[in-house]
């Protein structure tokens, strides 16, 4: 049974009694949406919805956040990124009790982000990360009853795809860059890039096992599945030189994390002075070598990982000087 009372003339409360279960109340500016709330956790419970809605109203969105952080981040192959996302979320909204953690409040800390200088794309994976910390916790952890205040807000336009190459004088800055640098493995790593197209973390997670007849085989990739990358001269004559650990089998054991090496990097990239230039954008050089090489899609789409050839489309970016050149050598 539900009831409703006016608090100092103002405020009003509604109060639900159940047999068995915690007296559960919530405040409200007006009698409507006490009447609402009252209709609604009543409803909730005839359908057998057991919970203490008054608790989990007042439980703060960290608490899902670390909750997050221990049982579902960890069986991710992106979880150091989504780490340091979540840790970004929880600054910011962590604090919000799941009762005031409403859509305006999240799309207020969407355009936070993107006033901030951050891309559509990035603000769209903050907004996803929100939404799947509440559809674990509405599914799996006994909060049904609350809302998903993502699904009304309005998702940014991701930017369009990136177009980057690696200019003949930035590879050499770059080049002398990791020269100038202690590390031993970052030019070896660079060049690597270079050669395979492969992601960061495919070469960090690489080991000498992974290496048999001029093949590399990722194990894992982004999309869960294995491949095969064939290996240049340049690529095997990088790795062979490298110092091998005393009981690390990984190729390129000097970081023990994408995190750690991309330190390293942004430290390269301010000695070489190259602007807008992200390790990511060697696999998109990589892949449109390739293609200049006259390998054809389907050929890089087996080396670069890509399922469809639309996402490889993307990544491929044919210098147009090329072209001419290649159309030069066309006997009409």
């Amino acid at each position: 049974m539900s009831t409703l009372r006016q608090i100092r003339g103002k405020r009003w409360q509604a109060i639900i009694r159940r047999k068995g279960f915690p007296k559960q109340y919530q405040t409200f500016d007006t009698q409507k949406e006490a009447l609402q709330w009252s209709r609604l956790v009543e409803s909730k419970l005839d359908q057998g919805i057991l919970f203490n809605y008054t608790a989990v109203a007042k439980t703060l969105f960290r608490t899902l956040i670390e909750r997050y952080l221990i049982e579902i981040t960890p069986f991710k192959r992106s979880k150091e990124r989504e780490i340091s996302r979540l840790r970004i979320i929880r600054q910011a909204l962590g604090d919000y009790s799941l009762e005031n953690l409403k859509a305006e409040v999240v799309a207020h800390y969407r355009d936070e982000r993107l006033m901030s200088g951050c891309s559509g794309a990035t603000v769209i994976k903050d907004i996803h990360s929100i939404s799947h910390i509440y559809e674990v916790a509405r599914r799996e952890w006994g909060y049904a009853v609350i809302d998903n205040p993502t699904k009304l807000i309005r998702k940014p336009k991701a930017n369009p795809s990136r177009i980057r190459r690696l200019s003949p004088d930035e590879e050499i800055r770059l080049i002398q860059a990791c020269n100038q640098s202690r590390s031993i493995m970052i030019k070896s790593m660079v060049i690597f890039a270079i050669e395979t197209g492969m992601r960061a973390s495919e070469i960090l997670n690489l080991t000498w096992q992974d290496i048999h007849d001029s093949i590399a085989t990722i194990h894992e990739s982004k999309n869960g599945q294995s491949r095969e990358v064939p290996l240049s001269k340049k690529a095997l004559r990088e790795i062979n030189h490298l110092p091998k650990h005393i009981s690390s089998n990984r190729i390129f054991w000097k970081w023990k994390n994408y995190s750690g090496f991309k330190n390293t990097w942004q430290r390269i990239i301010k000695v070489s002075e190259i602007k807008n230039l992200r390790f990511h954008d060697l696999r998109h050089e990589a892949i449109s070598r390739l293609f200049e090489k006259g390998l054809n899609p389907i050929e890089v789409a087996t080396i670069s990982g890509h399922q469809t050839l639309q996402v490889l489309k993307a990544y491929t970016h044919i210098k147009v000087s090329h072209l001419v050149e290649k159309l030069e050598n066309i006997n009409l």
